[in-house]
């Protein structure tokens, strides 16, 4: 059956807008990666002064030091056919240049500042919260879908009610919670309280609910122990629920920022975004160094979700079982 033109037409509308809405979505990444790599000063033979490209105006939308290191590098060609080593060598001077402006500011981040420190610190605690999120609130989702017991709906629906809760008001109880346990000042601060998450025990058990009943009967028929039928049966098959949540999770706590600013004060403790905070707070930091920061911040991210993102849209898709 040949599909009819109108229904074509609402197909590439379709794609039309979502392409729009992609590259728009995409775009301030972009400009974050460009502006990183962007030549802050630059002078050519034929020029009076340096000139800075990162603060131009009108803006450039891609990194200049890529057309001129290849100006550069096709002038320094002819010059070495001309036998001009004069000139060939200033045109190999300028490519080094330009290769060294263009990826400076990293060079500065990680040497003269502690970027390198607060990276480790930020995949420390992202990845001990995950794992500790993805192994709670699994075991939690699991015992609220496949478990019968008295007042399960109502412990469920207690749960969830703490979702209307503001993090802020939080804030206060938590800081002195902590400050009583001794664990201001260190990690343990930002990963205990991290430990579970209600939205993590909502999706783990709408996901539960597509795990056929019979698969665990069958495991417990074969002399399986709970444990054992959780670790080895509902895990596996709770895969894709788990990678959506591992996802969120690693990118609500990688991007955290005013818990950490609360409960640390020693700059070696600092996480990512609370130490490129501070470098903007000292006056230490040129716009083109901020925008590597952000640049270093968004890639593990980025790795994360290229690695999970099948996973993430299948975990999305069937966690929407109902009861």
């Amino acid at each position: 059956m040949k599909k009819k033109p109108l229904d074509r037409l609402n197909k590439l509308i379709i794609f039309g807008l979502l392409t729009v809405f992609a590259i728009v979505s995409l775009l301030p990444l972009y400009w974050v990666f460009s502006t990183s790599l962007q030549l802050s000063s630059y002078q050519s033979q034929d020029m009076d002064r340096p000139v800075s490209y990162v603060d131009s105006n009108p803006p450039k939308m891609y990194p200049m030091g890529i057309p001129l290191y290849f100006k550069h590098w096709g002038e320094a060609r002819e010059a070495a056919k001309a036998g001009d080593a004069e000139e060939e060598a200033y045109h190999r001077d300028m490519m080094d240049h330009i290769v060294s402006n263009s990826f400076g500011s990293f060079k500065t981040l990680f040497k003269k500042h502690d970027v390198g420190k607060w990276f480790f610190n930020s995949i420390y605690i992202a990845v001990v919260v995950t794992i500790g999120i993805l192994l709670i609130d699994s075991m939690a989702g699991y015992v609220l879908a496949k478990k019968r017991f008295p007042g399960r709906n109502l412990i469920f629906w207690i749960i969830i009610s703490t979702m209307m809760i503001p993090g802020q008001v939080t804030l206060v109880p938590l800081f002195i919670m902590v400050g009583n346990l001794g664990l201001m000042d260190t990690h343990w601060a930002l990963i205990l309280p991290d430990l579970s998450m209600v939205f993590g025990v909502f999706l783990m058990r709408q996901f539960m609910y597509s795990i056929p009943d019979e698969l665990l009967e069958a495991a417990r028929m074969d002399g399986a122990s709970e444990w054992r039928t959780f670790w080895t049966v509902v895990l596996p098959l709770a895969r894709p629920g788990l990678a959506a949540l591992g996802i969120f999770t690693f990118m609500n706590v990688w991007n955290s920022f005013l818990w950490p600013i609360i409960v640390l004060n020693t700059a070696e403790l600092y996480t990512l975004p609370v130490g490129l905070k501070t470098l903007q707070d000292a006056n230490l930091a040129s716009f083109k160094l901020l925008m590597s920061g952000a640049a270093v911040a968004a890639i593990p991210m980025i790795i994360v979700f290229i690695l999970f993102q099948r996973y993430f849209v299948k975990g999305l898709t069937l966690g929407g079982v109902k009861e």
